[in-house]
């Protein structure tokens, strides 16, 4: 079987959110299962190709030229970027002070139009793309192979100008919205699966509440809605061998971790008073969506728990604002790294006791799964995939791998963190809770599979 699977963002080409290190971990995984891949990615300058090849795609006069670029990413295998209208930029989606860009339209549109050259080209038995950026690909295609479309997030479907229904070739009706083009919208009407990243989340966005107001079309398409719980990448993400750790450890031989959590106090500037009080973590996009206003909020209790805060995150300058104060204002207790590191995440989720995840909505959510493969206990809300992957140890002892907030605000929040302090503060049940984090599979076999049966089905 070949798939074709295109998408905006792939670690470590472009990684913003989630989506990239998923299509990472279900590229890497359906290889190895014996998969065809062609992964295609728009070209935001900068990454090197060994063995390069290069030649101009046969696209609509609007979008010449677009020139593709194909050849083996190190560690990564062969991928094809595409260059065309605007893609060479120094974030995917945004400039420095989070503002999209302006030719976003233009530039996604562009590789859609690409993405479909290349379709037309390598006929592949099944063609998968992902979110906004690739959904106008179905309707630049006037006969489709069989597609697959994943929603990461319904929170940006791409709302586009009206003229570029008028570029579109299939069924340019079914991307309207409201005067406008929507490309999310057509292509979930035009895929043969929807998929969403995790079971619970599929549901969710039956509702008026997390439908983003296209509940009504995926309520008329919910035989091919499935909801699929995204993995991580097991080989990266493994407390035993991981090289950013201080020390490495096992389920069985925690010590290492105390030394990750020494290190994670003094890299942060966090008192260090011995044991007595949980060291919480966050590894998160500052957004609305991950709740970042209610850990805030919440962060005002935490000489009360009594608990530390380590805050590794970047995105809206406001929140940044906002928890740096609070580093201000309770030193020793609250730290906050503003911006992304890759190596200071892998300490935090190692270094931490216990994992912060507050997030208003959430697809799938790897944070979490991260956090439990390292022996650090997620607090989280019951929403998407949180629900999905955390089971609240209050509620079911024999099974809990972490606590669930009751209500998604700053009281739930405050109370499944004193819930959690109380846990972490028994050994016995501290122990029993991480052991069953770390004893679950969270490699992308299972959900892989999954994809595979999919790709069968509509191939």
């Amino acid at each position: 079987m070949h798939v074709l699977m295109a998408s905006a963002e792939m670690s470590p080409v472009a990684r913003v959110g989630g989506m990239a290190e998923a299509v990472s971990g279900l590229v890497r995984q359906l290889r190895r299962d014996g998969i065809g891949v062609t992964v295609v990615l728009p070209d935001y300058g900068g990454v090197e190709l060994a063995g390069e090849r290069r030649r101009t795609l046969e696209v609509p006069d609007w979008a010449h030229p677009v020139t593709a670029r194909t050849g083996v990413l190190d560690g990564h295998g062969e991928i094809t970027l595409l260059e065309g209208h605007g893609s060479i930029k120094p974030h995917p989606y945004s400039d420095e002070r989070g503002a999209a860009w302006a030719d976003n339209d233009l530039r996604f549109f562009t590789f859609s139009a690409g993405v479909a050259a290349l379709t037309g080209e390598l006929a592949p038995d099944v063609l998968h793309v992902n979110d906004w950026h690739t959904s106008a690909t179905l309707g630049f295609l006037a006969e489709p192979p069989p597609c697959v479309l994943t929603i990461h997030t319904l929170a940006y479907p791409g709302i586009s100008p009206p003229y570029w229904m008028e570029r579109l070739v299939r069924s340019p009706d079914l991307f309207a919205w409201y005067g406008d083009t929507n490309p999310l919208l057509g292509a979930i009407r035009l895929a043969d699966r929807v998929v969403t990243v995790s079971p619970n989340y599929a549901t969710e966005i039956l509702s008026e509440g997390q439908g983003m107001g296209l509940h009504p079309v995926l309520g008329q398409v919910v035989d091919k809605l499935v909801g699929i719980i995204n993995g991580i990448d097991v080989e990266e993400w493994n407390p035993a061998t991981d090289a950013r750790l201080v020390a490495t450890y096992t389920a069985g031989s925690m010590r290492g971790k105390s030394a990750n959590r020494a290190a994670l106090h003094e890299r942060f500037g966090l008192d260090a008073d011995g044991p007595s009080q949980p060291l919480i973590g966050m590894v998160t996009r500052l957004v609305e969506q991950k709740g970042i206003d209610l850990a805030a909020d919440a962060a005002r209790f935490l000489d009360r728990v009594p608990a530390r805060l380590a805050v590794l995150g970047s995105g809206d300058a406001d929140l940044a604002a906002r928890l740096a104060i609070l580093a201000d204002q309770q030193p020793g207790r609250i730290g906050f790294v503003n911006g992304y590191d890759a190596e200071l995440s892998h300490l935090v989720f190692a270094g931490s006791d216990l994992l912060l995840m507050p997030s208003r909505f959430e697809p799938c959510g790897l944070a979490q799964m991260q956090a439990m493969a390292y022996g650090t206990i997620p607090i989280v809300t019951d929403v998407g995939g949180l629900h999905d992957t955390v089971v609240d140890d209050d509620t079911d002892p024999e099974r809990g791998t972490g606590f669930v907030c009751r209500s998604v605000d700053t009281a739930g929040v405050v109370d499944a963190i004193h819930r959690a302090a109380r846990a972490w503060n028994t050994t016995k049940r501290r122990s029993a809770i991480r052991h069953r984090g770390m004893s679950i599979d969270w490699s992308w076999a299972g959900p892989a599979r999954s994809y595979l049966d999919l790709y069968r089905e509509i191939a």
